[in-house]
């Protein structure tokens, strides 16, 4: 086809689509909203999923989780019940593995499911995560310190007072002033605060990641008082041990070491399962790409049928234009039009209205985006390839649905053409 020819089409399909504003609008409405749904929907899940990645690297490539149960064991199709009567992780556990398992450089206890407001003068912050742990927990979890320092093994041992901020808790309450010796209160005890951690990749405000606090497990123990050393069925509260294998030595090897050392404790025989969970980087990153690519395909599906009902517009509207331009058809051929000429005139119609929907589509999926990013602070990723995939599917859908009645166009007959009413 003439560059020449395939320009005039181009103009008559804008004459076309100017002339005929609001069928014009109609025509696209469908494939508007399909592709806004694709790149808005794109842009959010992106940028959740990348925060959330950055969230779960954050316990470390190497490090072990050893948890009573865990997403990994729950989306495997293990019942619920059965889980919760599983033995719990206790500090004997921690201190086992340290002792018996020679790949481990580095043994850390972890106690949560409690959550308190903190006090310090006349602030307070909102109900909390707190979290007990060893001095080992900045390792396991490699989260640095943005101002002072952690507590350390004899703190533990001493059972402590003193207490490492999140950047939450630490900006609600010292917004103007240091932090470091203060004194705060969590629940009905004072605490000394001696660090504050940096902040961590947060998927959004309305997941805040830094709301919590650090204590030695041992202070923690005693205030809420978890049996550290009861290794008893039944749900006493969230405990965990990390470990972190030491340096040259395979993560495969650490795990075995740590599997040999909790099946002995729990007396395993070789023909059971495991009684607890291992979970690694690699394992919950797992967990999340299944979740997050059933999350993907549900939205392509629930797109695609934006798209198919605008597809099908885009065919009625062809169809009706091919009937009211019959005799102008009927002219063009008679002229000398051959019929792939006629062919393409409406299927560069389509695909140009169609394209022009991908367009605005576009436009108003990335405005969604980046306006929830702005009032929320939710993340927002919009890689090229979405607006790729925007205008291809609109293309698509033109080409498609555009074929039948460009098709019948093509085949009228000039003479019959000339004729019609």
């Amino acid at each position: 086809m003439r560059w020449a020819l395939f320009d005039e089409i181009v103009r008559m399909s804008w004459d076309t689509v100017r002339s005929n504003k609001m069928r014009s609008f109609l025509t696209v409405l469908g494939i508007v909203i399909g592709i806004t749904s694709i790149v808005g929907m794109t842009s959010l899940i992106r940028g959740f999923d990348q925060s959330f990645r950055d969230l779960i690297k954050g316990l470390g490539a190497d490090t072990i989780m050893v948890a009573k149960f865990s997403v990994v064991s729950a989306s495997s199709g293990a019942k619920f019940q059965n889980l919760l009567n599983r033995p719990n992780i206790t500090s004997a556990d921690a201190e086992a593995i340290e002792q018996g398992a020679p790949s481990i450089d580095a043994v850390d206890i972890q106690l949560q499911g409690r959550q308190e407001r903190i006090y310090y003068k006349s602030q307070r912050t909102n109900s909390i995560q707190i979290t007990g742990a060893s001095e080992a927990w900045p390792i396991s979890v490699q989260l640095p310190l943005q101002t002072g320092r952690f507590f350390t093994r004899s703190e533990v041992q001493r059972r402590n007072h003193v207490v490492v901020l999140g950047q939450t808790p630490a900006q609600a309450l010292f917004p103007l002033e240091d932090p470091i010796d203060k004194v705060v209160r969590i629940g009905l005890e004072e605490y000394t605060v001696v660090g504050v951690l940096a902040k961590r990749p947060s998927p959004g405000a309305f997941l805040n990641v830094d709301d919590f606090v650090v204590v030695p497990f041992t202070t923690f123990a005693k205030q809420y008082g978890y049996r550290l050393r009861d290794s008893g069925r039944g749900q006493q509260g969230m405990s965990m041990v990390a470990a972190v294998p030491r340096e040259g030595v395979t993560r495969e090897q650490a795990i075995a070491d740590v599997e040999a050392v909790m099946r002995a404790r729990h007396g395993l025989k070789l023909d059971e399962p495991n009684d607890f969970d291992l979970v690694t980087q690699d394992a919950v990153l797992g967990v999340w790409d299944r979740i997050s690519s059933a999350t993907f395909l549900a939205l392509v599906v629930l797109s695609s049928i934006a798209l198919m009902v605008g597809g099908i517009g885009v065919m009625s509207i062809m169809t009706i234009s091919v009937t009211e331009r019959t005799r102008e058809i009927g002219v063009r051929k008679a002229l000398g039009a051959r019929r792939v000429e006629i062919l393409w005139q409406f299927l560069l119609e389509a695909v140009f209205l169609t394209s022009a929907g991908g367009l605005l589509g576009i436009s108003f999926g990335a405005g969604i985006g980046f306006g929830v990013h702005a009032l929320t602070g939710f993340p927002v990723s919009l890689p090229w390839w979405s607006f790729a995939i925007g205008i291809g599917f609109s293309a698509t859908v033109g080409v498609f649905f555009g074929m039948v009645p460009a098709i019948r166009a093509s085949r009228l007959d000039p003479i019959e053409a000339l004729r019609y009413e």
